[in-house]
């Protein structure tokens, strides 16, 4: 199949193995990050989706709260070696994205849309998944790799009070980046025959 958006969604892949080796600077970075979000859809266009984009030590201090907020939750010393294992290899990537809802637009169009109020929620739901996909999608076309982690909401409050975050901003997930320095392994997809239907009349 010779289709650029397909074959750019086939380069994004869960890169765990991070490093800094990257070529473009961290403002050019942020520029190709805001602009994937700013492009992604939502629904009514209610541009729910909000984002906080972190270099050098702040990118570190995301994951020192997740390691440190996590000692009490691991259930043994052996566990949590696994885990800091884990963690290490987000802290050395390049950077990191930080992924909110904006928790007060979303209530004001459930009362202005009283109709549609139960969905609204579902609906920023999808719009941030469309919108980390797309920011997935477009460091992979920068050689860029990533990962998307959810440790919320155990860290929700330590990450507000360490940038100084709105409370109406919700923690959603955690994207780690940085250069790939090793490649993801193979992928395995369940049969067409499970997962699509097609009628051509």
């Amino acid at each position: 199949m010779n289709n650029r958006v397909i074959n750019d969604l086939m380069k994004r892949r869960t890169i765990y193995a991070l490093g800094r080796n990257v070529h473009q600077d961290p403002a050019e970075i942020a520029e190709v990050i805001k602009a994937a979000i700013k492009h992604s859809p939502t629904a009514f266009n209610t541009q729910t989706v909000r984002a906080v984009i972190l270099f050098g030590q702040s990118s570190e201090d995301v994951w020192d709260i997740v390691e440190e907020r996590l000692k009490s939750e691991v259930a043994n010393e052996k566990a949590f070696k696994k885990t800091q294992a884990k963690i290490a290899s987000f802290r050395e990537g390049f950077g990191t994205v930080l992924f909110f809802t904006d928790t007060d637009v979303v209530k004001q169009l459930e009362k202005s849309f009283p109709l549609y109020a139960d969905n609204f929620a579902d609906w920023a739901e999808q719009g941030i998944g469309g919108a980390q996909q797309a920011v997935w999608v477009a460091l992979a076309q920068e050689g860029i790799g990533a990962s998307l982690q959810h440790y919320n909401p155990l860290i929700d409050e330590l990450i507000a009070s360490e940038f100084d975050l709105p409370s109406n901003w919700k923690l959603r997930a955690q994207m780690p980046f940085g250069s790939i320095e090793a490649p993801a392994s193979s992928k395995d997809f369940i049969a067409d025959e499970e997962r699509f239907k097609v009628r051509f009349e």
